[in-house]
């Protein structure tokens, strides 16, 4: 997959996690934002921006959805 079809694509299901809170789609992003996170041509702030996202996605799926500090 192209690297432009990767961020399309991590940004797509980003969106679609924030609109509908849809689990699957929070999953499948933290996927591709690993990816993304794994090229060697990537520059370090985009990187540690990847790996925020897929971070903050993963622990919102754990906690049902919630932002984190939210009640």
């Amino acid at each position: 997959m192209p690297h432009s079809e990767l961020w399309a694509g991590a940004l797509s299901l980003l969106l679609i996690h924030d609109e509908t809170g849809c689990p699957h789609s929070a999953r499948h992003a933290t996927l591709l934002l690993d990816r993304l996170c794994d090229m060697e041509n990537l520059d370090e702030e985009t990187r540690r921006l990847c790996e925020r996202a897929s971070q903050r996605l993963q622990t919102q799926t754990r906690n049902g959805g919630k932002h984190a500090g939210t009640a």
